[in-house]
């Protein structure tokens, strides 16, 4: 059975505490411990006494430990009958030998792209120091276009995101017949939508958050001379929680939409949710709500679907989307008047 993060934590909190010989360990210190190491990842939650003991019965079943328990008065504590013993120098377990296979199956994901080149010496190790069959990395296929333009920027701007290095960025824009501007941008976050990378940072000459297509990038280099401003307005982990795809309009609110879908197509549509705030209305007549603030994202998600889902609320909103098959209609009526009259 797999081990989750929190266990993981524990235990390898609880091998430190094993193997130190300059302090003794009573049960109290080791909880003590162990909730400390999980407050260090952000994991909130109590450890129980329960709990150590259940892991100090997981430990010697799993990785073969062997404690002494020595009595202080009427305490007990805890060390490894040979000091330099480590769970972290026994061979991988069954569980753990097939999570690390998960973490080469995604680690092909970057396979052939130039930034990433150091990625296969990664996988080659990995399959070769734990003995993993290489093969089974084939059998999961992810999303991804290998000639999407801006990829040999990604390792450029991921570096500069955790290094706090500001770029020049030169940048093509479709407005006004297409031309080159430049952005002197700080980057905080990177973000893929719809098989496309898109990088999210601080314009210097606006203070405004910025969001650049990495396809429409033409060219970037560092500015070491200009200091890098640090994000403290944006938690990028919950930025886009209300809207589809990537664009945050920080002026609007969000709003419940209601859509009405296609009996044949609402099963779709409720095992893959338009949003995760998707919640049923009415099942029996395939009616169901979001909360988002409306973008473009949105408005091509519920337009891909065509006569299969219709927006019933807000008004506003189903006039806007209205509009666009009005629109649509109209770009469509010339080609089947001429198809009839021929």
């Amino acid at each position: 059975m797999p081990i989750n993060k929190n266990a993981n934590i524990r235990y390898r909190t609880l091998d430190a505490c094993f193997r130190n010989t300059h302090r003794r360990f009573y049960i109290d210190d080791l909880i003590s411990a162990c909730e400390q190491a999980l407050i260090d990842y952000n994991i909130k939650g109590g450890v129980s006494r329960r709990q150590i003991f259940d892991d100090i019965n997981f430990m010697e079943d799993s990785y073969g430990i062997e404690l002494e328990k020595h009595r202080d008065g009427k305490r007990v504590y805890y060390r490894y009958a040979d000091p330099s013993f480590s769970i972290n120098q026994q061979p991988l377990s069954q569980a753990e030998a097939q999570q690390l296979q998960q973490v080469v199956i995604m680690l092909t994901r970057f396979r052939g792209l130039s930034q990433y080149e150091w990625i296969e010496e990664v996988i080659t190790n990995l399959e070769c120091r734990f003995n993993l069959d290489g093969k089974s990395a084939g059998v999961v296929c992810f999303e991804q276009n290998p000639l999407l333009k801006g990829l040999e920027y990604l390792g450029q701007i991921i570096d500069a995101v955790t290094a706090h290095k500001v770029l020049k960025i030169s940048y093509h824009t479709y407005k006004n017949g297409g031309r080159d501007i430049e952005f002197v941008v700080h980057p905080y976050y990177l973000k893929q939508y719809n098989n496309r990378w898109f990088a999210f940072g601080r314009n210097d000459a606006t203070g405004e958050i910025t969001n650049l297509a990495l396809d429409r990038i033409v060219s970037l280099e560092p500015m070491p001379g200009v200091e890098y401003y640090i994000n403290t307005e944006i938690d990028f982990d919950h930025h886009f929680d209300d809207v589809v795809g990537v664009t945050v309009h920080r002026h609007k609110t969000a709003q419940s939409i209601m859509l009405r879908a296609n009996p044949m197509r609402y099963p779709y549509l409720e095992s893959k949710p338009l949003h995760p705030s998707q919640k049923v209305v009415d099942r029996k007549q395939c009616i169901f709500s979001i909360e988002v603030r409306p973008n473009l994202e949105l408005e091509q998600q519920i337009l891909s679907f065509g006569p299969d889902l219709e927006v019933i609320a807000p008004e506003d909103y189903r006039t806007q989307i209205a509009e666009k098959v009005k629109k649509l209609y109209e770009i469509y009526t010339p080609v089947q008047a001429e198809s009839t009259d021929k």
